[in-house]
C-alpha cells in the first residue's frame, strides 16, 4: 500500500524524531483524511457532536481506534488519559506493557518512556523560578549559568524565552552522543555534557525558530544552578510530589522500586515483536529522560488546565500558567506559533498547545486544548504510534468538536505568480559543523508547481496547495496550511507548515541541494569508471606507453577506482546504521570508513601533480589530456564534497 505524504514527512523527520523532536506534529495517516476533517470507522464526523459526558461512549469510542490503529499498525501495548473540567473521564490502557510476561497496561501504574514530553516538565520548573523572580525571561543566560557559559557570536544575548521558542539559534546535534544504552555511564553531569557537545550558534536569536535539544538541556541546567538543587531531585520536589504523580521520575536507569512497573519498549520485525535496548539521555536528561504513568499526567494536565492548581495544591500562579500557554513566537501571525515551551496547533478550529516526545521505541503525545478545559495523553511501546496519535486526535474532535463550515476563502493566483515558491527547503533543524550534516543529506522538502498550485509529493502521494493568500497556502480540499516568508525584494526565504509550528525550513542553498550533489556525484562517477576501464580496454595501447605515462595512467585508475569506493563505502555505512547506532556511539566502521577521503586527498593531490607532467612533457593526443585533467578535476570536485558534508576527517559534535 502507498504511504501518504505525510507519513513520507514522517519517515524524512525520523532522525529529528528519536533526537527528541518534540513538536507535537501531527502527521494524519495513510488511512485518515484529517485534512478533510473525516477521519475511519469508529471515528467518523458526526451529524451532531457526541457529549464527553457519555463516558461509556467516550470509552467505546477509543477502544474501537485503538484496537483498530494498534493492528494496523503493528504497536504492542498503549494508554490514554483524558482530563475535562477537572477531572479524569478516561484513563485506560490498551495491549501489553511486558509481553514476556503478559502484563497488561495499567493507565495508573504502568510508566512509559515519555522522552520529550520531558520538556514540559522542565519549563515547569523554569516557569516556577520566573513567578519566584529568581529568573527573567529576558535577561542573558549567562547571568545564571555557572559551569557553561554561551559563546558570544551574535550581538544579541541567548535568553530563556528564546529557549522555551526554540529560537535560540542553536545548531543541532547528537549523532554518536545523544543517548546511550549503558547504564555505567549514567549518571551525568549535565554541565559536563554540555561543555563536551557545545553546539555552535549558527543564526542570531529570536529570528527563527529551530527546535533544540540542547537549549532544552541548558534551561534544566539553569534551573539547577538557580534553585541549588539538582535537576532530578527538583522536578520531584516541586512537579511530582504536590500533584501526587507516584508513578513518574526523570531518574535513569529506573530506580529498583520502579522497575516492576517500567513498560518494554519493542521493535517489529517479520511480523513479531522484539524488545528493543532501553536507552538513556544522561546529561541530556532535562530534554527527554521521564518514565511516567498516564494516571499521573492527568494531574500534571489538570493542573495546567485548572490555572496551575491541582487539588489544594498551586503548580503555577494563574497569571504565570496563562503566560505559559500564550503566544510567544509566531513564523506569520495567521498560523499556529509557539507558547513558552509547547507547540500550537489547531484542530477543527480549536486551539492546543501541544508536545510531543519519541525515542527509538516509544511515541507520546500531549495535548491541550485550554478554551475547552481538555487534556489528552497518549504513549504507544512500539510500532507508528505518532500516526495513532494523530488519526485519534482527529476522531476524537471530528466526534466531540466538529469543525463548522467555513468556506475555501478566493485568492486569484497565477502559474507565474507561485513559480517564486518551487525549489528545495530544508529545515531550519539541521547541523553545519560536524558529521551529523550528512546524516540530514536527504532531509529536505521539494516544492513543484502543478498549473497555479504548489505541489508536495507526486503520483498518489502528491498533495496539491492553492493560495488563499499573500504567502498563505491552503491544502486544496482540507484545512492544512503553509507559510512563507519573502525579504524586502520579494524573494522566498522560509516556508512552515502549520503542523510544525517550532520547524520551519528555508531555501536549501545549492550546495545543500542533495538532488544537485547526486547529479554532480553521477558525472563523476562516468568519468572514474572511463579512467578505471581505460587500461583495460586499451590495453595494447596502454603496453606502447612509456613508463612515465604508464605510471600516470596508473594514478589517475587507481585514485578514480579509490574515489568510487570511498564514496560508496561511506555512503553506505552511514545509510544503514539505524537509529540506535547514530546516536549511541560512534562505530569503528564509520571511523574507519571516515579515513578513507583522508587517503583519496593525498591522491588527489598527487594526480594533480601529475596532470601538470602530463600538459607540460604533452604525453598522448589533447583530447586524452583533457580527459585525463577531468578526471583530476573529478577528484577535486568529490574532495569538495566530503569537505561540504563534514565527511574529510573525524568532525564528531
Amino acid at each position: 500500500m502507498l504511504i501518504s505524504m505525510k507519513n513520507r514527512l514522517i519517515a524524512t523527520l525520523a532522525i529529528l524524531a528519536v533526537l527528541g523532536l518534540a513538536t507535537g506534529l501531527i502527521f494524519p495517516g495513510k488511512h485518515a483524511k484529517a485534512e478533510t476533517g473525516k477521519a475511519v470507522s469508529p471515528g467518523s464526523r458526526m451529524e451532531a457532536p457526541a457529549k464527553l459526558e457519555d463516558t461509556a461512549g467516550l470509552t467505546a469510542f477509543v477502544d474501537g481506534m485503538m484496537e483498530e490503529y494498534m493492528n494496523r499498525l503493528q504497536i504492542p501495548g498503549a494508554v490514554i488519559s483524558v482530563v475535562k473540567d477537572s477531572r479524569i473521564i478516561l484513563a485506560k490502557g490498551y495491549g501489553s506493557s511486558n509481553l514476556e510476561q503478559a502484563l497488561p497496561v495499567d493507565p495508573a501504574t504502568s510508566m512509559f518512556r515519555i522522552a520529550s514530553t520531558t520538556k514540559l516538565f522542565t519549563w515547569t520548573a523554569v516557569m516556577q523560578l520566573v513567578e519566584q523572580g529568581r529568573i527573567d525571561l529576558d535577561t542573558d543566560i549567562n547571568t545564571y549559568l555557572k559551569s557553561v557559559k554561551i559563546p558570544a557570536t551574535y550581538p544579541e544575548p541567548v535568553t530563556m524565552r528564546h529557549l522555551m521558542t526554540h529560537t535560540a539559534g542553536f545548531e543541532e546535534g547528537g549523532v554518536g552522543y545523544q543517548i546511550t544504552t549503558d547504564p555505567a555511564e549514567l549518571p551525568g553531569s549535565i554541565s559536563e555534557t554540555l561543555n563536551k557537545h557545545m553546539l555552535a550558534r549558527i543564526r542570531p536569536p529570536g529570528v527563527m525558530s529551530s527546535y533544540s535539544n540542547y537549549g532544552a538541556t541548558l534551561a534544566g541546567m539553569i534551573v539547577e544552578d538557580v534553585s541549588g538543587i539538582p535537576y532530578n531531585d527538583y522536578i520531584q520536589k516541586y512537579i511530582f510530589d504536590p500533584l501526587d504523580m507516584k508513578y513518574s521520575t526523570v531518574v535513569e536507569p529506573l530506580p529498583k522500586s520502579f522497575i516492576p512497573y517500567q513498560v518494554v519498549g519493542y521493535n517489529s520485525e517479520t511480523g513479531s515483536f522484539i524488545p528493543g535496548t532501553p536507552t538513556f539521555e544522561g546529561g541530556f536528561r532535562p530534554a527527554g529522560s521521564a518514565t511516567v504513568s498516564a494516571v499521573d499526567m492527568a494531574h500534571f494536565m489538570i493542573a495546567h488546565l485548572q490555572n496551575g492548581k491541582y487539588g489544594e495544591q498551586q503548580l503555577l500562579k494563574p497569571a504565570t500558567a496563562e503566560r505559559m500557554h500564550s503566544t510567544a513566537f509566531q513564523f506569520d501571525k495567521r498560523l499556529p506559533g509557539v507558547a513558552l515551551g509547547f507547540a500550537e496547533k489547531r484542530v477543527n478550529g480549536v486551539t492546543l498547545i501541544s508536545h510531543g516526545g519519541s525515542d527509538p521505541m516509544f511515541n507520546t503525545e500531549f495535548y491541550l486544548a485550554p478554551a475547552k478545559q481538555l487534556g489528552i495523553f497518549l504513549s504507544y511501546n512500539g510500532g507508528q504510534g505518532s500516526e495513532a496519535a494523530s488519526n485519534l486526535l482527529q476522531a476524537f474532535f471530528n466526534r466531540y468538536y466538529p469543525a463548522p463550515e467555513v468556506e475555501q476563502p478566493e485568492f486569484a493566483a497565477s502559474a507565474e505568480s507561485v513559480q517564486k515558491y518551487a525549489g528545495s527547503y530544508q529545515f531550519t533543524r539541521h547541523n553545519s559543523s560536524d558529521i551529523d550534516k550528512f546524516f540530514n543529506f536527504f532531509a529536505q522538502l521539494n516544492v513543484s508547481i502543478a498549473g497555479n498550485k504548489l505541489s508536495l509529493g507526486s503520483g498518489s502521494e502528491q498533495q496539491l496547495y492553492r493560495e488563499i493568500s499573500p504567502n498563505l497556502f491552503q491544502l486544496e480540499g482540507g484545512t492544512d496550511q503553509i507559510g512563507f516568508r519573502t525579504d524586502e525584494s520579494g524573494k522566498v526565504t522560509h516556508m512552515l507548515l502549520d503542523m510544525a509550528p517550532d520547524m520551519p525550513l528555508e531555501r536549501t542553498p545549492l550546495l545543500d541541494q542533495s538532488k544537485f550533489w547526486l547529479i554532480v556525484v553521477g558525472v563523476l562517477a562516468v568519468l572514474f569508471i572511463a579512467a578505471l576501464l581505460g587500461p583495460i580496454l586499451f590495453n595494447r595501447r596502454f603496453k606502447a606507453m612509456t613508463l612515465a605515462e604508464k605510471r600516470a595512467v596508473r594514478l589517475s585508475a587507481g585514485t578514480a577506482g579509490w574515489a568510487l569506493l570511498s564514496f560508496i563505502t561511506l555512503f553506505m555505512v552511514v545509510m544503514s546504521m539505524d537509529t540506535m547506532q547514530k546516536f549511541t556511539s560512534i562505530s569503528p566502521l564509520l571511523s574507519l570508513s571516515l579515513g578513507m577521503p583522508i587517503l583519496l586527498a593525498g591522491l588527489t593531490l598527487a594526480l594533480l601533480v601529475s596532470t601538470i607532467q602530463v600538459w607540460r612533457n604533452k604525453y598522448w593526443t589533447a583530447i586524452r589530456r583533457v580527459h585525463y585533467t577531468l578526471v583530476t578535476l573529478s577528484a577535486v570536485v568529490l574532495m569538495i564534497f566530503f569537505y561540504h558534508w563534514n565527511l574529510l576527517g573525524w568532525q564528531f559534535g
